[in-house]
Order: C-alpha cells, then sequence, then structure tokens
C-alpha cells in the first residue's frame, strides 16, 4: 500500500507539473496560459510563482516556491500567479487630439504582480484590465495635448500613463513599472501638412543662417574699414611727426649752419685784407644776379648805372661800413655804467 501510495503521489505531482496549452482570446490580446496543477498532496512550487490556495471553497494560504504539502480533497490550488514582469502589447487604438487631430497609436505595457491575493481576488482577469485601463488612460492623456506636444513630449505623456494607471491599479495588486508608446500614425493629410511645415522651418533657418552670414560679414567688412582708416590715420599722424621733426632739424642745421658761417665771415672781415675778399665776394654775387635776370619774370627794374660793377661794390661796401659803424655804437650805449666801474667798486648798484 505504502509503495502503491508513494508511487501514486509521485506519478501525480509529475502530472501536476504538466501543463496543458490553451489558448485564450480576448478582445484585447492572446495569450497563452497554463491549466492549473493538481493536488497530490506533495508540490513542489518553481520560483517566482505563487499558487493560491482555497480550503473547502474558501482562501486558505498561499504557497511560496519550493516544497509544500497539501490536504487532499480539502486544499485546492485556485490561482497561479507569475511574479516575474510580465509585457503587454497594447493593441493599436484611436485618439483624439486637442487640436481635434485623429491619432492611430499603440504601445507596450511593461507590469508586476506584488500582491498574489489581490490579483487573484480584486479583478476577474488583472491583466485584461490593466490593458483596458492603458487604452483608455492613454486616450485621455492624448486628448490634453496637441499634436505637435505629442511628439515633443512622449516621455512626459509615457509618465503621466503610468502614473494613472498605478493609481487605479493599487487594488489589483499590480504594479505599472513604465509604458512605452511603440507608434503614432497620423492621418496622410494632416503628414504632408506636417512634412511642408518642416521643409518651410528649414528654409526659414536658411534664410536666417544666411542673413546672419550677410550680417556678420558685413561687419567685419566696416571693421576691417574702421581699423584700415585707424590705421592709415596713425600712419599719417607719425609720418606728420616725421616731417616735422625732419624740419625742425632742418632748420635748426641750416641756422648753425649760417651761424657758424656768419661767424667765419665775421672772423675773415677782421683780418688782414678783409674788406678786399668781402669786395669780390659782392660783385661775384651781383655778376650772378644780374645773369638770372629776365628768367622768371618779364618785369625787370634795374639801376641806373648798373654796368658799373665797380660801382656797385664800391656802394655795397660803403652800406656794410655804416652798418658796422651803427651797430658798434649800439653797443657801446647798451653797456651800463656800473660794468664800466666794476674794477673800482666791487659791489653793484642797486636795481
Amino acid at each position: 500500500w505504502f509503495q502503491t501510495w508513494c508511487i501514486g503521489t509521485i506519478f501525480g505531482d509529475i502530472l501536476g507539473h504538466m501543463t496543458v496549452p490553451v489558448l485564450w482570446a480576448t478582445q484585447a490580446q492572446q495569450r497563452w496560459v497554463s491549466s492549473l496543477p493538481m493536488n497530490t498532496v506533495v508540490l513542489f512550487v518553481p520560483q517566482q510563482e505563487s499558487w493560491v490556495v482555497e480550503r473547502m471553497g474558501r482562501f486558505h494560504r498561499i504557497l511560496e516556491p519550493g516544497l509544500n504539502f497539501l490536504i487532499p480533497i480539502l486544499d485546492k490550488i485556485r490561482y497561479v500567479q507569475s511574479l516575474k514582469e510580465i509585457v503587454i502589447d497594447v493593441p493599436e487604438q484611436s485618439a483624439v487630439s486637442l487640436d481635434n487631430v485623429t491619432l492611430q497609436i499603440d504601445g507596450v505595457l511593461y507590469l508586476r504582480i506584488l500582491d498574489p491575493f489581490k490579483a487573484s481576488y480584486g479583478v476577474e482577469d488583472p491583466e485584461y484590465a490593466v490593458t483596458q485601463l492603458a487604452q483608455t488612460t492613454m486616450r485621455s492623456e492624448l486628448g490634453k495635448l496637441t499634436l505637435d506636444k505629442v511628439f515633443r513630449e512622449r516621455e512626459t505623456l509615457n509618465t503621466n500613463i503610468v502614473h494613472s494607471i498605478n493609481q487605479a491599479s493599487d487594488d489589483w495588486g499590480i504594479r505599472c513599472l513604465r509604458y512605452e508608446i511603440k507608434d503614432i500614425h497620423v492621418p496622410p493629410r494632416v503628414k504632408e501638412s506636417m512634412q511642408m511645415q518642416v521643409e518651410a522651418e528649414r528654409k526659414k533657418r536658411a534664410t536666417v543662417l544666411e542673413s546672419e552670414g550677410h550680417k556678420e560679414a558685413a561687419i567685419n567688412v566696416a571693421e576691417g574699414r574702421k581699423q584700415a582708416q585707424i590705421l592709415a590715420s596713425e600712419g599719417q599722424k607719425a609720418e606728420q611727426i616725421n616731417n616735422a621733426a625732419g624740419e625742425a632739424n632742418a632748420v635748426l642745421a641750416k641756422a648753425e649752419a649760417k651761424a657758424k658761417a656768419i661767424r667765419l665771415l665775421s672772423e675773415a672781415l677782421a683780418e688782414q685784407n678783409g674788406n678786399a675778399a668781402a669786395s669780390l665776394s659782392v660783385a661775384e654775387q651781383y655778376v650772378s644776379a644780374f645773369s638770372k635776370l629776365a628768367k622768371e619774370s618779364n618785369t625787370i627794374l634795374l639801376p641806373s648805372n648798373s654796368g658799373d660793377i665797380s660801382g656797385m661794390v664800391t656802394q655795397a661796401m660803403a652800406i656794410y661800413g655804416s652798418l658796422a659803424k651803427q651797430s658798434s655804437k649800439k653797443i657801446e650805449r647798451v653797456t651800463p655804467e656800473w660794468v664800466m666801474e666794476k674794477s673800482e667798486d666791487p659791489a653793484p648798484p642797486a636795481q
């Protein structure tokens, strides 16, 4: 009897773990589910699964992964919940945006069962309920946004859908981890208008960039001209300064040379036969000036005795002698009396 019982228990446990695939179809999806295991007294629960046991039609306990024992006939495995992350395809559906554009949109829902008791007794079909909730929430969230914001704020839309689903699914023991929008289909006319808008925006950007390029080029040209004018004015300023300095140095050099020439001339006149040399120089200058007459102008003023060179030289020397006498008299008048008396009285008179 004991051997028969052991063989029957082991064989029943094996049959209990054998699953028969059954196609379960709803309006939202089609999923493969497993048949419920049989009560064979000794049961082995796989990892990441929770088996809900009822005793005489009432919830008794949840079997943990590993070895478990049940009472035949009284205990029955009523639900098997998977604790793994479940991926559900949300079917394509139509939604209307805030600016009255009809969109065809689908997505993917990621969820996990946190409480097997609530998932078993809180709702008839938790996955189907979450799928329907995701569709209705997606339609309501899309109705709050315009078409442009639907594409720009896709991440925000996913976050809002997850938040809304979690608020409603807390009583079902299900936690929505994330929701991702896969495809968004717009009507053909709207798509054409969007394409035209994109092209117009690109042309606008190109025009703006081209105008900015012309603006920068004009600014660079004006700046270059400004710098060129500044450099040219600085060059002219430096040139004028250099010319003025050169002219000043030339004037000083000429003045020094003239002063030196006058000094040498006065020394030469003070020597013996100086008057004769002066007469010779005056005669040479007279002849040179007389040879240049009528070269620069047609009007000529000549003295009555222009051919008498000796008379002209004598007249020039007489003028020179009279100027020399006047200069000597002025020097004597300028000399003060106290200078003449300096040798006798060393103290100068009061000013």
